[in-house]
């Protein structure tokens, strides 16, 4: 999706309601129109540079081309835009879950999520009123509400008497911080344990005693052979699990915020931790107009952080600066997110997150039969990361027309 149009007359942002109307909504506006103009500015001639680069195959039509070239800009500059930028999202959940979002969007420091939770209350209440009862009964979900923005608070203030001052230091972007050493041993014993008639300490133990190959072979016999990503091992691979510290650029994060099967934690996006550039950008002499717009993206952020605190100041972050968050999952989400999130079509900042983790898993935790069964990791490179993807659009689109 291309964001060098304007719908209705306006850009695709959103200003949040703490600043509208005020001089630093002015300012957030102001910075938006400058880098949406940009971004139409740079997109032609990197569409140009990438045509240039990529010549189009004989076999492929002129839109699936298209679309793929298009792709590929539309995915190097998206991260130049603010995080204020509209997106769309689509939300599938049991009423139960709703109740438990509607609650934590009823406590969010920002007015914008809490405004959108009152109008998915009336909405869903038209469907399944009787799993919302709660939400808005002063003794229950606005005492609940209440209890969570309390905490957070508090939190944040206690936090800040420890770590003020304190610099973090140099990381990798992707650093494990936690594992078990023994992690590979438990997955073992509990892969045997639903085969046998053992407790399962006599399953860990007869686990630990093992030689490295003898672990392999129940583990190798417990995976089998994969014959895509979606063949995968069952619940043993729950037995351990790891958690890393990932700090990659704003646009980066939101793909791998989807996951769900695990536990993720972020900070607040500032222009602090410095912003990422494409290769691609140097390559198209773009580099000056690409930081200009993160020095004015900067500049913003203080302006409306001064008005509006630093909260309300994410939404004139660009996407390409770096956040700091945690992940934290089982070896089986990591499985899935790693071969996922490596595939040839992912964008280069995420398959580079995950092919890192699979490589801590293996090198730093010293779990290598577990790294070994994530045999649908993809450490190719690529340079068209849509076209296969295209294509098989392109040929579904045709065997329709054919059908029709």
């Amino acid at each position: 999706m291309r964001y060098d149009d304007r719908p209705g007359g306006r850009w695709r942002l959103t200003t949040p309601p703490e600043i509208e109307g005020g001089a630093a909504g002015e300012a957030y506006e102001a910075y938006a129109t400058r880098t949406f103009e940009a971004y139409g500015r740079m997109f032609q001639p990197l569409y140009g540079l990438f045509a240039e680069r990529f010549p189009k195959d004989q076999n492929d039509s002129d839109f699936l081309y298209r679309s793929t070239i298009t792709a590929k800009t539309c995915d190097t500059l998206r991260v130049l835009l603010p995080a204020g930028t509209r997106s769309n999202l689509g939300v599938f959940a049991t009423g139960q879950s709703y109740e438990q979002m509607l609650i934590r969007m009823f406590a969010h420091p920002l007015a914008e999520v809490r405004e959108y939770a009152g109008l998915m209350l009336v909405e869903l209440r038209k469907v399944i009123p009787a799993f919302l009862k709660r939400v808005d009964l002063p003794d229950r979900g606005v005492a609940w509400s209440r209890y969570l923005a309390e905490t957070r608070e508090a939190t944040q203030e206690v936090t800040g008497k420890f770590t003020g001052g304190v610099e973090p230091g140099h990381r990798d972007a992707v650093s494990l911080t936690d594992y078990d050493p023994l992690g590979e041993q438990k997955v073992i014993a509990a892969a045997m344990y639903a085969a046998s008639d053992l407790p399962d300490d006599r399953l860990q133990s007869i686990a630990h005693s093992m030689s490295a190959d003898e672990r392999d072979a129940v583990l190798r016999a417990y995976v089998g052979e994969r014959g895509n990503r979606r063949h995968k091992p069952g619940r043993a691979f729950e037995r351990t699990g790891y958690r890393f510290d990932v700090l990659c650029d704003y646009g980066a994060f939101r793909d791998l915020q989807r996951h769900r099967l695990l536990t993720l934690e972020w900070q607040r996006l500032s222009p602090a931790h410095g912003f990422d550039t494409p290769e691609v950008i140097g390559d198209a002499a773009m580099t000056a107009e690409w930081d200009r717009v993160m020095e004015d993206s900067a500049s913003t952020w203080a302006t409306v952080a001064e008005h509006a605190g630093e909260d309300v100041a994410q939404y004139a972050v660009s996407m390409a600066y770096r956040i700091r968050f945690a992940m934290q999952m089982s070896a089986r989400e990591a499985m899935h997110l790693i071969e996922l999130r490596s595939s040839p079509q992912g964008h280069p900042t995420y398959r580079r997150v995950a092919q890192q983790m699979h490589e801590l898993i293996d090198r730093t935790a010293g779990h290598r039969a577990i790294a070994a069964a994530m045999t649908h990791l993809d450490t190719s490179d690529v340079d068209l990361e849509r076209l296969e993807a295209e294509r098989r659009a392109d040929a579904r689109r045709r065997a329709a027309q054919a059908g029709g």
